[in-house]
């Protein structure tokens, strides 16, 4: 009888052709030196905790590094570091250019502690010339470098920036909603950025799908003015908590 379509068309088929794990993948899933790594993981923890050991209260301004001398953002973040450091908080920042320079800038100038928690990155990030001398911490790790942040401060300040910028806003947001992380206030300035960011979170993430709860934004803040910034960190604590941290 002749052969069916069928077993024609299995006699057709090929056998697909086995290759060696393509080597840029086999690199990425080489994990033969992970155990040593966490030797200087813990060498990164104690060099950063040795070094705040003795700071006070303090609090976290992020913003982009693509900010100018000049630029409103840049005058906001400088403002805000002057008024930190008049209040007695040091002022932490991410150690490089743009907002963090500003920032650190304006704390140094005022007197106060600046801190600068830097990061080594491919297109090799340098820390600004604004932070005390024996406060400049340097991470590998991301992991590490935000332990540091939501570990000494008492509240973040959060102005215009990109990606780095939103992942530590997103990530001390986490920690408190699930309460990792005690409260602490997050306040976004420079309103019409945040604007229609924070309505999304109220208006959709919030009443229109339930995925938190309005408790979830509850010490989340906007506002453009550096004075009532500090206002509202003062008022979100329990009267002389913050400051005898």
């Amino acid at each position: 009888m002749p052969s069916s379509d069928k077993s024609t068309k299995r006699q057709d088929v090929q056998p697909v052709p086995v290759h060696p794990p393509d080597q840029r993948f086999a690199r990425q899933t080489d994990f033969s030196g992970d155990g040593w790594r966490v030797f200087k993981i813990m060498a990164e923890f104690v060099n950063g905790f040795e070094k705040m050991s003795e700071i006070g209260p303090a609090v976290s301004v992020f913003g982009s590094t693509r900010v100018v001398q000049g630029d409103r953002e840049y005058a906001l973040a400088e403002e805000m570091g002057r008024l930190l450091a008049a209040h007695g908080f040091a002022a932490i920042t991410g150690g490089g250019p743009g907002v963090m320079e500003a920032a650190n800038k304006g704390a140094q100038q005022a007197g106060g502690h600046s801190i600068g928690f830097n990061i080594k990155l491919p297109n090799q990030q340098k820390s600004n010339p604004f932070i005390d001398r024996d406060k400049l911490v340097t991470f590998d790790y991301f992991f590490v470098r935000k332990v540091m942040f939501l570990k000494y401060s008492q509240a973040f300040v959060v102005l215009p920036g990109g990606f780095g910028t939103m992942d530590e806003f997103f990530e001390a947001v986490t920690l408190i909603q699930t309460r990792k992380s005690a409260r602490f206030p997050v306040i976004l300035m420079g309103g019409s950025y945040w604007d229609g960011f924070y309505r999304w979170m109220h208006d959709t993430m919030c009443h229109q799908k339930g995925y938190i709860g309005q408790e979830d934004l509850d010490f989340i803040f906007l506002e453009d003015d550096p004075g009532k910034v500090i206002d509202i960190i003062l008022g979100f604590y329990p009267e002389g908590y913050c400051l005898n941290f």
